[in-house]
């Protein structure tokens, strides 16, 4: 069991935490969620005893471990899965005393105790984590000098993983992993046998990997059982409860005090008056909900509209080395509206392929068409290091701006969401959700046609997160995603591809399909036998027969489209004329005339009908589209 009792944390003069408190039974599996900078790392590290508390106390039981990810895994010559395999300290220790033990009693204790931690069946447990985290049987092998910061970060994990600890502290771990390994973590923590206690704003991943929530906000901690929507179901409604409650109190104070002051002077009523005085000194005033603002996104609508497709790719192949293609045998096209999400592991050649559509890369064969004036926008995670350190957000978009008066520049600095008073911060002191807030400004300043975001997420809260679908879901463009993030991708996207076996292809499925075929599920309608016999008839057929069967696919649409066109002008026009009739039954001077009165009140009921049978064929029409 973890107890944490009035607690109070203060860093650098700032008190982020004020006398919380809050007890988690042991095997509790808890997320711990908050606005960034509000004290959940600051909270692990007073768990782990690396912070000294200012008052209270953190209680975890006598002898009990704790394990966390502090750091990326030293870039040494020993191999992954030796790495893994020395973070259980007491196996390790045992199996080198079992090598030099000499007294038969000693001996027979040392094996005992292997027999106890399951130490026989270490190395497999140990390469079973680091498969899930991405690494195959050859990469476990290999020195962990050869691999990037991020991959090692993996390692550190898959290190705290194996070690079980009674309590296991994961700070945001889903931000080095991609969405296979953010699956397979999922599942892991789930049916991890002690406590655990995640710092994550993966909204799929507090829903389905813990069984209760501890909030942190306003420098107090609550515990709320289930996941992370039934948690802000929870708040919501205890928000709302607070706000009537509190509307309540304030219509009461104001009677009680209307008529104090009208009677305190009143000889015959100055006892009562007195009494409901003192009645109102007594009253506790119930707090109003504060309700913190999060910034939104804006991103410009294109300039100029493309025609389709923006992009089309026949017989392609890219890579970095001349003769060792990473994707090949690509035939893709995307199209003005179109929102696609990349499926598949790290190294698989994501990034390359959202390289190659930037521009970034060269064909190595083929052919790639471009549509005149297409402009592109590239947000990537690894591009943070490319701001100017010492420049503001504000100097970074004067750049693009160098005729523009100073009121305009801050204006669109605003749209990135950076609040006044960082707009002069330099780049190197804002926060990570703030570099991407600028990041994100800088790639879609000029109005891009086709907007690509490679894991843009990693960095931002839940409500941001939201914040971003939004301005995703409004923007005019096509968007091409890279991202860990499910709900991300659920909200935001229509067409999935998966990059893998060296190149890229369409998946007709949808996320819980592509979670049970990483999870190890039984994918519905044999989602597997499907795609091998969809891919080998597609290797049979000719590029002619392709192209003609794109173009009379194109054809056969073409009309749905457009009746879902006019239906979408139709209940705009019908919106637009009930909002004029209700303009015009607000005007107390319509009331002289019955007559307009009773035809505006029929005309309205039939712009309701009308509006309604349009919706209904709209949501129709677009799901067959």
């Amino acid at each position: 069991m973890l107890q944490i009792s009035d607690l109070s944390l203060r860093i650098a003069g700032r008190l982020l935490i004020d006398h919380a408190s809050v007890t988690l039974p042991s095997g509790t599996k808890a997320g711990l969620v908050g606005r960034n900078g509000t004290g959940k790392s600051t909270l692990f590290r007073a768990i782990t005893g690396d912070l000294a508390s200012e008052s209270g106390f953190v209680h975890v039981p006598k002898g009990a471990r704790i394990g966390g990810v502090a750091q990326e895994a030293p870039a040494t010559e020993d191999a992954l899965l030796d790495i893994v395999l020395s973070a259980d300290k007491e196996r390790a220790a045992l199996m080198v005393e079992a090598e030099t033990a000499t007294d038969p009693n000693r001996i027979a204790d040392i094996q005992t105790r292997l027999v106890d931690i399951d130490a026989h069946s270490a190395e497999a447990r140990a390469a079973s984590i680091l498969s899930g985290l991405g690494f195959d049987e050859a990469a476990q092998k290999r020195p962990a000098s050869s691999f990037s910061g991020g991959w090692r970060m993996r390692v550190a994990l898959a290190s705290v993983l194996f070690a079980e600890p009674d309590l296991l502290l994961l700070d945001e771990p889903t931000n080095y992993l991609d969405l296979e390994g953010t699956l397979w973590l999922e599942e892991y923590v789930r049916r991890y046998p002690h406590t655990v206690i995640i710092i994550s704003h993966d909204r799929d991943l507090l829903n389905k990997a813990v069984n209760s929530i501890v909030h942190l906000e306003h420098k107090k901690l609550t515990f709320y059982r289930g996941g992370y929507d039934q948690f802000a179901r929870q708040k919501a409604e205890a928000e709302e409860l607070q706000t009537k409650a509190r509307t309540k109190q304030m219509a009461k104070r104001k009677h009680m005090e209307s008529f104090v002051e009208r009677f305190r002077a009143k000889a015959s009523k100055a006892r009562q008056a007195q009494s409901r005085l003192k009645a109102l000194e007594r009253m506790g005033e119930i707090a109003a909900v504060s309700q913190e603002h999060v910034a939104g996104f804006t991103f410009p609508a294109p300039e100029k509209v493309v025609a389709s497709p923006i992009i089309a790719i026949e017989s392609g192949s890219v890579g970095y080395t001349p003769g060792q293609p990473i994707l090949r045998h690509l035939n893709l096209r995307i199209d003005a509206d179109d929102r696609i999400a990349l499926l598949g592991s790290n190294g698989n050649g994501k990034s390359t392929f959202a390289k190659l559509i930037s521009s970034r890369l060269d064909l190595a064969d083929g052919q790639m068409t471009v549509a005149p004036g297409l402009k592109i926008g590239f947000f990537a995670q690894h591009q943070l290091d490319d701001l100017i350190p010492g420049d503001s957000a504000v100097a970074h978009i004067r750049r693009l701006m160098p005729d523009a008066p100073e009121a305009k520049v801050r204006a669109r600095v605003a749209q990135m969401g950076l609040v006044t008073e960082k707009m002069d911060t330099p780049a190197k002191d804002l926060s990570g959700g703030e570099k991407a807030r600028l990041l994100m400004g800088l790639a879609t300043f000029e109005g891009p046609n086709l907007l690509i975001l490679d894991e843009p997420t990693n960095h931002l809260d839940i409500d941001s997160r939201q914040a971003l679908v939004e301005a995703l879901n409004d923007f005019d463009g096509a968007v091409l995603l890279i991202a860990h993030d499910r709900h991300l991708i659920e909200a935001t996207v229509e067409r999935l591809w998966i990059v893998g076996g060296g190149s890229v292809k369409a998946y007709d499925g949808d996320l819980e399909d592509y979670r049970n075929l990483i999870v190890g599920g039984s994918p519905k309608n044999s989602d597997k036998r499907r795609l091998a016999e969809e891919a080998a008839a597609e290797a049979q057929r000719s590029k002619s027969d392709q192209r003609k069967a794109a173009a009379d696919r194109r054809k056969e649409m073409a009309p749905l489209k457009k009746k879902i066109g006019e239906l979408e002008a139709a209940t705009a026009k019908l919106q637009k004329r009930i909002l004029a009739i209700d303009t015009e039954l607000a005007d107390p001077a319509v009331y002289d005339n019955k007559a307009r009165i009773v035809a505006l009140g029929k005309e309205r009921t039939d712009c309701e009908r009308r509006l309604v049978d349009a919706e209904e064929q709209w949501l129709t029409l677009s799901a067959e589209y």
